[in-house]
Protein backbone atom coordinates (compact mmCIF):
# COMPACT_ATOMS: atom_id res chain seq x y z
CA UNK A 1 0.00 0.00 0.00
CA UNK A 2 1.59 3.24 -1.33
CA UNK A 3 0.67 6.27 0.77
CA UNK A 4 1.19 9.89 1.03
CA UNK A 5 1.04 11.66 3.96
CA UNK A 6 -1.95 13.36 5.04
CA UNK A 7 -4.10 11.69 2.43
CA UNK A 8 -6.96 10.45 2.53
CA UNK A 9 -8.14 6.94 1.94
CA UNK A 10 -11.18 4.67 1.98
CA UNK A 11 -10.97 1.35 4.17
CA UNK A 12 -13.42 -1.35 3.47
CA UNK A 13 -15.21 -3.84 6.45
CA UNK A 14 -15.82 -7.44 6.09
CA UNK A 15 -19.31 -5.49 5.68
CA UNK A 16 -18.88 -3.61 2.78
CA UNK A 17 -18.93 -0.32 4.92
CA UNK A 18 -16.32 2.29 3.65
CA UNK A 19 -14.42 4.11 6.35
CA UNK A 20 -12.46 7.50 5.60
CA UNK A 21 -9.00 7.19 6.57
CA UNK A 22 -6.56 10.28 7.27
CA UNK A 23 -2.83 9.52 7.99
CA UNK A 24 -0.98 12.02 9.40
CA UNK A 25 2.70 12.87 10.27
CA UNK A 26 3.85 13.58 14.07
CA UNK A 27 7.56 13.27 14.69
CA UNK A 28 6.39 13.53 18.74
CA UNK A 29 4.56 10.46 18.05
CA UNK A 30 6.67 7.36 19.72
CA UNK A 31 4.53 4.54 18.07
CA UNK A 32 1.25 4.32 15.42
CA UNK A 33 -1.75 5.83 16.48
CA UNK A 34 -5.19 5.38 15.74
CA UNK A 35 -7.87 7.08 16.55
CA UNK A 36 -11.45 8.14 15.89
CA UNK A 37 -12.42 12.13 14.58
CA UNK A 38 -15.85 12.17 15.67
CA UNK A 39 -16.50 16.06 14.34
CA UNK A 40 -15.61 14.86 10.53
CA UNK A 41 -16.70 10.83 10.65
CA UNK A 42 -13.47 9.25 9.93
CA UNK A 43 -10.56 7.26 10.81
CA UNK A 44 -7.11 8.95 11.79
CA UNK A 45 -3.73 7.34 11.95
CA UNK A 46 -1.04 9.28 13.13
CA UNK A 47 2.83 7.83 11.86
CA UNK A 48 5.73 9.25 13.97
CA UNK A 49 7.55 9.67 9.98
CA UNK A 50 7.06 9.32 6.80
CA UNK A 51 8.63 5.57 6.63
CA UNK A 52 5.60 4.74 8.83
CA UNK A 53 2.86 5.73 6.62
CA UNK A 54 2.62 2.66 4.71
CA UNK A 55 2.72 0.78 7.97
CA UNK A 56 -0.15 3.54 9.73
CA UNK A 57 -2.33 3.00 7.01
CA UNK A 58 -1.90 -1.16 7.37
CA UNK A 59 -2.70 -0.73 11.02
CA UNK A 60 -6.23 1.27 10.13
CA UNK A 61 -7.03 -1.60 8.02
CA UNK A 62 -6.23 -4.19 10.43
CA UNK A 63 -8.74 -2.43 12.94
CA UNK A 64 -11.45 -1.22 10.61
CA UNK A 65 -14.17 -3.27 12.07
CA UNK A 66 -13.51 -1.52 15.52
CA UNK A 67 -13.56 2.03 13.62
CA UNK A 68 -17.31 1.01 12.19
CA UNK A 69 -18.28 0.11 15.15
CA UNK A 70 -17.58 2.78 16.92
CA UNK A 71 -18.52 5.17 14.01
CA UNK A 72 -22.19 3.26 14.25
CA UNK A 73 -21.99 4.20 18.19
CA UNK A 74 -22.15 7.98 17.30
CA UNK A 75 -25.70 10.14 17.38
CA UNK A 76 -26.67 11.15 14.20
CA UNK A 77 -25.54 14.55 12.79
CA UNK A 78 -27.08 17.68 13.34
CA UNK A 79 -26.93 20.37 10.28
CA UNK A 80 -27.22 24.04 11.55
CA UNK A 81 -29.59 24.62 9.19
CA UNK A 82 -33.15 26.10 8.88
CA UNK A 83 -35.81 23.06 10.58
CA UNK A 84 -32.82 21.48 12.63
CA UNK A 85 -33.07 21.52 16.40
CA UNK A 86 -29.63 21.62 18.24
CA UNK A 87 -29.48 22.09 21.85
CA UNK A 88 -28.86 25.45 23.36
CA UNK A 89 -27.48 25.68 26.73
CA UNK A 90 -28.64 22.44 27.64
CA UNK A 91 -32.56 23.29 25.80
CA UNK A 92 -33.56 22.47 22.55
CA UNK A 93 -33.42 24.85 20.32
CA UNK A 94 -34.83 25.42 16.60
CA UNK A 95 -33.17 26.95 13.73
CA UNK A 96 -35.11 29.31 11.42
CA UNK A 97 -34.44 31.57 8.34
CA UNK A 98 -37.04 34.38 9.57
CA UNK A 99 -36.60 38.23 10.52
CA UNK A 100 -35.05 41.13 8.15
CA UNK A 101 -31.23 42.12 8.37
CA UNK A 102 -28.74 39.88 8.99
CA UNK A 103 -28.35 39.54 12.52
CA UNK A 104 -29.09 36.54 14.43
CA UNK A 105 -31.65 36.63 17.22
CA UNK A 106 -32.49 34.17 20.10
CA UNK A 107 -35.96 33.87 21.39
CA UNK A 108 -36.87 32.73 24.62
CA UNK A 109 -40.02 29.66 24.04
CA UNK A 110 -40.37 26.08 23.97
CA UNK A 111 -38.26 25.30 22.05
CA UNK A 112 -35.80 27.89 21.97
CA UNK A 113 -35.68 29.80 18.51
CA UNK A 114 -32.56 31.17 17.19
CA UNK A 115 -33.76 33.53 14.08
CA UNK A 116 -31.19 34.04 11.32
CA UNK A 117 -32.39 36.07 8.54
CA UNK A 118 -30.39 37.10 5.45
CA UNK A 119 -28.17 35.02 2.58
CA UNK A 120 -29.26 31.41 3.43
CA UNK A 121 -25.99 30.63 1.63
CA UNK A 122 -24.01 31.99 4.74
CA UNK A 123 -26.64 31.14 7.34
CA UNK A 124 -24.92 27.79 8.66
CA UNK A 125 -21.70 29.73 9.11
CA UNK A 126 -23.56 32.96 10.82
CA UNK A 127 -25.19 30.03 12.93
CA UNK A 128 -21.96 28.79 14.31
CA UNK A 129 -19.99 32.68 14.37
CA UNK A 130 -23.32 33.51 16.64
CA UNK A 131 -22.88 30.39 19.33
CA UNK A 132 -19.42 30.67 19.19
CA UNK A 133 -19.98 34.48 20.31
CA UNK A 134 -22.37 32.54 22.56
CA UNK A 135 -20.01 30.54 24.05
CA UNK A 136 -17.35 33.49 24.89
CA UNK A 137 -19.29 35.55 26.43
CA UNK A 138 -20.93 32.46 28.98
CA UNK A 139 -17.37 31.10 29.33
CA UNK A 140 -15.89 34.94 30.01
CA UNK A 141 -18.57 35.25 33.20
CA UNK A 142 -18.06 31.80 34.37
CA UNK A 143 -13.68 32.12 34.20
CA UNK A 144 -14.02 35.84 35.96
CA UNK A 145 -15.94 34.07 38.89
CA UNK A 146 -13.51 31.01 39.26
CA UNK A 147 -10.52 33.18 38.84
CA UNK A 148 -12.06 35.22 42.15
CA UNK A 149 -12.60 32.37 43.98
CA UNK A 150 -9.23 30.57 43.69
CA UNK A 151 -7.30 33.99 43.82
CA UNK A 152 -5.85 33.99 40.08
CA UNK A 153 -5.78 35.79 36.89
CA UNK A 154 -6.18 34.72 32.99
CA UNK A 155 -4.55 36.69 30.29
CA UNK A 156 -7.22 35.77 27.83
CA UNK A 157 -10.36 33.60 27.18
CA UNK A 158 -10.47 32.07 23.49
CA UNK A 159 -13.44 30.01 22.00
CA UNK A 160 -11.46 27.31 18.92
CA UNK A 161 -13.25 24.28 17.55
CA UNK A 162 -11.34 21.41 19.00
CA UNK A 163 -11.62 17.92 18.14
CA UNK A 164 -9.86 15.69 21.52
CA UNK A 165 -10.09 18.62 24.44
CA UNK A 166 -12.93 21.09 25.78
CA UNK A 167 -10.39 23.13 27.45
CA UNK A 168 -7.11 24.10 27.82
CA UNK A 169 -4.40 26.12 29.74
CA UNK A 170 -0.95 27.21 29.18
CA UNK A 171 1.88 28.27 31.23
CA UNK A 172 1.26 32.12 30.93
CA UNK A 173 -2.66 31.83 31.80
CA UNK A 174 -4.37 31.37 28.24
CA UNK A 175 -7.24 29.84 28.36
CA UNK A 176 -8.73 28.31 25.63
CA UNK A 177 -12.26 25.85 24.96
CA UNK A 178 -14.46 24.82 22.74
CA UNK A 179 -17.43 26.57 21.40
CA UNK A 180 -19.28 23.34 21.20
CA UNK A 181 -19.89 23.68 25.11
CA UNK A 182 -22.53 26.57 24.57
CA UNK A 183 -24.72 23.70 23.89
CA UNK A 184 -24.27 21.64 26.82
CA UNK A 185 -26.31 22.64 30.16
CA UNK A 186 -24.98 25.46 32.17
CA UNK A 187 -23.71 23.33 34.56
CA UNK A 188 -21.33 21.06 32.39
CA UNK A 189 -19.87 24.55 30.75
CA UNK A 190 -18.74 25.95 34.25
CA UNK A 191 -17.29 22.74 34.86
CA UNK A 192 -14.44 23.40 32.29
CA UNK A 193 -14.27 26.92 32.82
CA UNK A 194 -13.14 25.79 36.69
CA UNK A 195 -11.01 23.16 35.51
CA UNK A 196 -8.90 25.43 33.30
CA UNK A 197 -8.90 27.75 35.94
CA UNK A 198 -7.66 25.46 38.51
CA UNK A 199 -4.74 24.77 35.96
CA UNK A 200 -3.89 28.35 36.38
CA UNK A 201 -2.47 26.58 40.11
CA UNK A 202 -1.77 23.48 39.33
CA UNK A 203 -0.96 22.23 36.17
CA UNK A 204 -1.26 18.54 36.22
CA UNK A 205 -4.24 16.62 37.11
CA UNK A 206 -2.86 15.83 41.06
CA UNK A 207 -5.23 15.79 44.33
CA UNK A 208 -4.41 19.90 44.98
CA UNK A 209 -5.43 20.26 41.92
CA UNK A 210 -9.37 17.98 41.86
CA UNK A 211 -9.40 19.95 45.21
CA UNK A 212 -9.36 23.55 43.54
CA UNK A 213 -11.93 22.00 41.07
CA UNK A 214 -13.95 21.17 43.82
CA UNK A 215 -13.91 24.21 45.50
CA UNK A 216 -15.80 25.73 42.50
CA UNK A 217 -17.90 23.53 41.43
CA UNK A 218 -18.48 20.84 44.14
CA UNK A 219 -20.84 18.53 42.30
CA UNK A 220 -18.16 18.64 39.33
CA UNK A 221 -17.75 14.47 38.53
CA UNK A 222 -21.38 14.38 38.08
CA UNK A 223 -20.43 17.52 35.40
CA UNK A 224 -17.15 15.87 33.95
CA UNK A 225 -19.47 12.16 33.46
CA UNK A 226 -22.28 14.35 31.63
CA UNK A 227 -19.45 15.64 29.47
CA UNK A 228 -18.10 11.94 28.92
CA UNK A 229 -21.59 10.39 28.04
CA UNK A 230 -22.85 13.51 25.82
CA UNK A 231 -19.70 15.30 24.40
CA UNK A 232 -20.06 12.81 21.17
CA UNK A 233 -23.26 14.98 20.89
CA UNK A 234 -22.29 18.19 20.81
CA UNK A 235 -19.61 16.97 18.09
CA UNK A 236 -22.22 15.89 15.54
CA UNK A 237 -23.60 19.26 15.51
CA UNK A 238 -21.95 20.19 11.75
CA UNK A 239 -21.91 23.43 9.15
CA UNK A 240 -24.72 22.52 5.98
Amino acid sequence: MIVDKNQTLMLTARSGQDVPLRVEINPRAKRLILRLDEKKRELVAVAPSRRHVGDAARFAQDRVEWAVSKLASLPPQVMLAPGQTIQLRGRPCAITHEGEGRRARLLEGDPQTLCLPGDEETLSRRAERHLRKMAREDLSVAVQSYCEILGVDARRVTVKDTRSRWGSCTSDGRLAFSWRLIMAPREVLDYVAAHECAHLLEMNHSPRFWAHVARCRPGWKAERAWLRKHGSGLHAVTLA
